[in-house]
């Protein structure tokens, strides 16, 4: 009987300091992320895509975190089986930027791949989103940036909008 309480002890035991130490997901990160009042951009990217690589070797994306300090940069990395891609970002100095957090959401490439993230539609990487106390500002969901657009877009994003 002893052995019996001991082992449901333990077991209840690992169950709750599993469900303590598990990180929330990189989506409930972003969620939760966007809802301040800082501006917030997400980038939705793989380091297998080819469109993304290219972003990154333009140098726009170091320009773009360098330039904008005070704005937070979500890099997260999807349908790439839980690899954040942090090794790729550090290559351009940006993985060690202040102002930058790097995720990985768990799914795969293919098959089962997610098609939603924070509740918006996602078919197409990269994908950028700027958000500002949790309202999105701008959706750009066709591929490779203009970086001078995402500019614009930011510094609109930063003004108060009264209608």
């Amino acid at each position: 009987m002893k052995k019996i309480i001991s082992a449901l002890a333990f077991a209840a035991f690992t169950s709750a300091s599993s469900a303590i130490l598990a990180a929330p997901s990189a989506e409930q990160q972003v969620a939760e992320a966007i809802k301040s009042s800082d501006l917030s951009v997400v980038h939705l990217w793989a380091p297998w895509c080819s469109n993304c690589k290219a972003e990154l070797k333009s140098g726009g994306w170091t320009k773009m975190v360098k330039d904008n300090p005070l704005v937070k940069f979500y890099f997260v990395s999807i349908w790439n089986g839980g690899e954040d891609g942090r090794a790729m970002l550090k290559q351009y100095e940006i993985a060690d930027q202040p102002n930058v957090t790097i995720l990985a959401d768990p799914g795969p490439r293919g098959e089962g791949k997610i098609k939603q993230f924070v509740g918006l539609p996602l078919s197409w990487i990269p994908t950028t989103r700027i958000y500002k106390g949790g309202d999105l500002r701008y959706a750009l969901n066709y591929g490779e940036l203009r970086f001078p657009v995402l500019q614009q877009f930011i510094e609109d994003s930063r003004s108060e909008w009264s209608h």
